[in-house]
């Protein structure tokens, strides 16, 4: 009878580890791909860097506070390491984003926004901590090429703004540069704290900048919509504090070339609700842009792996 229990459970075990494993993918993939609506439902009646901060200050402290629940004390490293990475990631990268999206749709925002890995490539090349394959090049022209239809679309529209584009492309560039510097800094080891700590650092600095800018002098508090409130709570339940949740474990099982592939849904998930939802135009040269785009991400991720490939073979055994 006991060996039939055990055989039970072990057969019982990699199943639900496998069902938690496709929740955290769609996590990801669906959640952070609605994300780009929801913060433009979100700063129609909002100011974009107050909705932000208010964001990471809410997500930010709920993740920190688990973290201490579960033993971690921040160190003064921890927060000279969330101070840079809370600028680049959230003041910058997110701030930029959110306030973006007064003018520029959410779909083109996501394309935007993936990319994120061409910045990452050329940034870790000018640094000297990666190579560029034949590939990755390949990949880098075509989405140069996807960016400019893209933009180009964009521009040619009535109510284009130059000034909207620039700011989401200069996120992307922000992100990545975290993403690149991010391995040379001294960050928490609990899994919870090293995405609590720079929220919470990056929160502080929106809120600040929201106030120096003006925006909560502008803020009226009885003119915000239904519409915004509900795209605030899901940007901080679900975009922030589930996906950021169920990122950061998935980082600890699988490839982290694997939990990368998000780049490619998201943007996709964001054109499509955009689309449906927001009545976002969704024409051919979107569509072009996007497969240029997503295909140069691919590129890119196949040249890296060959690259990696490559110099494991070089290495001394």
């Amino acid at each position: 009878m006991l060996v039939s229990k055990t055989s039970a459970n072990s057969t019982h075990s990699p199943r639900g580890e496998s069902i938690k494993v496709a929740l955290a993918f769609a996590a990801i993939y669906l959640v952070w791909g609605s994300t780009y609506l929801a913060i433009r439902y979100a700063v129609e009646t909002i100011p974009p860097l107050v909705t932000a901060g208010i964001r990471h200050t809410m997500a930010g402290a709920f993740l920190l506070a688990w973290a201490c629940a579960r033993g971690y004390r921040p160190r003064r490293e921890d927060w000279g390491a969330g101070i840079i990475l809370g600028a680049l990631f959230f003041m910058i990268g997110h701030g930029t984003l959110h306030w973006a999206e007064q003018r520029v749709a959410s779909g083109l925002a996501a394309l935007l926004i993936a990319t994120e890995p061409m910045f990452i490539l050329v940034l870790a090349w000018a640094s000297g901590q990666q190579r560029i394959s034949r590939v990755s090049a390949i990949g880098l022209a075509v989405g140069i090429v996807g960016v400019a239809i893209l933009t180009g679309s964009e521009l040619s529209a009535k109510h284009a703004s130059l000034i909207g584009l620039a700011a989401v492309l200069l996120g992307s560039l922000a992100w990545a540069a975290g993403v690149v510097i991010s391995p040379k800094l001294k960050l928490p080891t609990d899994a919870l704290a090293r995405t609590a700590v720079p929220l919470v650092c990056g929160a502080v600095m929106l809120l600040i900048t929201a106030g120096i800018t003006g925006e909560f002098r502008t803020l009226h508090w009885v003119a915000i919509s239904l519409k915004s409130i509900l795209g605030l709570g899901y940007l901080i339940v679900f975009g922030s504090i589930v996906a950021f949740t169920a990122y950061t474990w998935l980082l600890q099982r699988c490839p982290p070339t694997l939990v990368a592939t998000h780049t490619y849904g998201n943007p996709v998930v964001a054109v499509l609700l955009g689309w449906l939802l927001a009545s976002e135009p969704l024409t051919f040269r979107v569509a072009l842009a996007s497969v240029a785009i997503l295909g140069a991400i691919v590129l890119i991720r196949r040249g890296e792996r060959c690259t990696e490939k490559h110099a494991g073979e070089l290495l001394p055994e």
